[in-house]
C-alpha cells in the first residue's frame, strides 16, 4: 500500500480542533477475488493528472455541506447552519429554496449535513438528508414538489434510522446510495473514542442501511446496520468504477486517511491512527498530515478518487489501481477557493466543487460560499 506522506495537527470536521455504486456483500466480483483488489487488466491512471476550473455556477452559499445533483440538471445544496435545502440551476446559478428541514438543530459541526436522493427519485421524488437532532444524529427522507412555491416544497421528513451518537465534534453526515441500492452512512465517534471499536455502537461506523432504514442484507454482522467499524469521522464516500467503496476520514493530530473499504473490516480507531503494523486493522491507501488534508466529501472520476480538503484548503487526486495507490496523491487548487467541503461526480471527467467558508472555521472572502465547475484527469 501506499502511504502518501502529506501532513497536521487537528482532524475534526474543520480541521482546526484536535479532538454511487459497490458490490453487495456476499458475491464475489472479479476484482474482490484478487489478492491484489484489482480486476483481470486494470490499468492505472497516469501519475500526474490536472485540475481547471471551468467556471463558478453560483455564490452566496452560507454553509453549504451536502450536494446531490438532479436528473436532468439541477443541484440540491443543503445548508449546515440554516437547515435549508436550496436547489442551484447548474446553467445559471440561480437559487431556489425548498424549504427548511424541520427537527434540526445546529451545533459545532452537526446540524444539516449530507443529502442524496432515492435510487427511485424518477418516481418517488424523495430526498434522504443525515442530520443532528437535539438528542441524536439521524436520518430522514422527504418528499420534494417542485410545484409547490418556493419555500413549501419540501414535505415533513419521515425519519427512518436514528440513534447515531451526535457531539458538537464528530458528527459524520455523508451518506449515498450504492450501486446496490443500498444507503451507505458514515458517522463519527462524537467524541466519544471507545465506541468506534464497540461494533454495538453506531458511532465511529460506515452503516449500510436498505432505504427503508433497516439493516441491510448481507451486512457482515447479523442483524446490524454496521458495515465496517474502528472509524473517528467518516465524511467521504464513493465508489469507483468497479464497484468499489472507498471512504475518507478525519485523523486527529497526526495522519488522515483513505481507505478501501471491505465488510466487517476493522480500520483501527482510536488503537491506530493511520497505518498501523498491526494486522487486524485495515490499513489506509494513502495518508496525509491533518494540516494539509481534513477531508470531507470524495468522488471518483477519471480512474482517481479527488478529495476535498477543509483544512488543507486544497483537492486532492489520489489515483487508483485496484484498491490501492498507484502513485503518490497529488494537490491542486491550494489556498485558493479556502476550505473545500464536497466534491461530486458530474459526469465523465467533470466535478462539482462545494467550498466551506462560511461554517465558522474559515475565512470568507466576497462570493463565498460557491459551488464551481471543475473539469480533471
Amino acid at each position: 500500500m501506499l502511504a502518501a506522506a502529506l501532513l497536521l495537527a487537528a482532524g475534526c470536521d474543520s480541521g482546526g480542533t484536535p479532538s454511487g455504486q459497490g458490490a453487495a456483500p456476499g458475491r464475489t466480483t472479479a476484482a474482490q477475488s484478487s489478492p491484489s483488489g484489482q480486476a483481470p487488466g486494470e490499468t492505472a491512471p497516469p501519475a500526474k493528472g490536472s485540475v481547471k476550473v471551468l467556471r463558478t455556477v453560483t455564490e452566496g452559499l452560507d454553509s453549504p455541506w451536502g450536494l446531490a445533483p438532479l436528473p436532468g440538471g439541477g443541484l440540491l445544496v443543503s445548508s449546515r447552519d440554516k437547515a435549508t435545502i436550496t436547489r442551484v440551476d447548474d446553467r445559471t446559478g440561480k437559487q431556489t429554496e425548498l424549504g427548511t428541514v424541520s427537527g434540526v438543530a445546529p451545533e459545532g459541526e452537526g446540524g444539516l449535513l449530507g443529502i442524496a436522493l432515492s435510487p427511485g427519485y424518477a418516481s418517488d421524488h424523495m430526498i434522504y438528508a443525515y442530520f443532528t437532532s437535539a438528542s441524536d444524529n439521524r436520518i430522514v427522507r422527504m418528499l420534494y414538489d417542485p410545484k409547490k412555491p418556493a419555500g413549501e416544497q419540501l414535505g415533513a421528513p419521515d425519519t427512518i434510522f436514528k440513534g447515531i451518537p451526535k457531539g458538537v465534534i464528530h458528527n459524520g453526515g455523508r451518506i449515498a446510495f450504492g450501486p446496490d441500492g443500498m444507503l451507505y452512512a458514515g458517522t463519527g465517534e462524537s467524541g466519544e473514542r471507545g465506541l468506534a471499536q464497540d461494533k454495538k455502537s453506531l458511532g465511529g461506523k460506515i452503516l449500510r442501511l436498505t432505504p427503508e432504514g433497516g439493516p441491510a442484507p448481507g451486512n457482515p454482522f447479523p442483524d446490524s446496520p454496521v458495515y465496517t467499524y474502528g472509524h473517528r469521522n467518516v465524511q467521504g464516500l464513493a465508489w469507483d468504477g468497479k464497484q468499489r467503496l472507498f471512504a475518507s476520514e478525519f485523523g486527529q493530530d497526526t495522519w488522515d486517511e483513505l481507505n478501501a473499504i471491505k465488510p466487517g473490516d476493522n480500520y483501527g480507531w482510536p488503537d491506530a491512527e493511520g497505518r498501523s503494523s498491526d494486522p487486524k486493522y485495515h490499513n489506509p491507501i494513502a495518508q496525509w498530515h491533518t494540516d494539509e488534508a481534513s477531508p470531507s466529501g470524495i468522488a471518483y472520476a477519471e480512474g482517481s478518487v479527488w478529495m476535498a480538503g477543509l483544512r488543507g484548503q486544497r483537492l486532492w487526486r489520489i489515483p487508483l489501481k485496484g484498491t490501492e495507490a498507484s502513485a503518490p496523491p497529488q494537490a491542486f487548487l491550494t489556498d485558493t477557493y479556502g476550505r473545500l467541503r464536497t466534491v461530486a461526480a458530474a459526469g465523465g471527467d467533470k466535478l462539482w466543487l462545494v467550498t466551506s467558508n462560511t461554517d465558522g472555521r474559515g475565512n470568507p472572502k466576497k462570493g463565498d460560499d460557491r459551488i464551481l465547475e471543475v473539469q480533471v484527469k
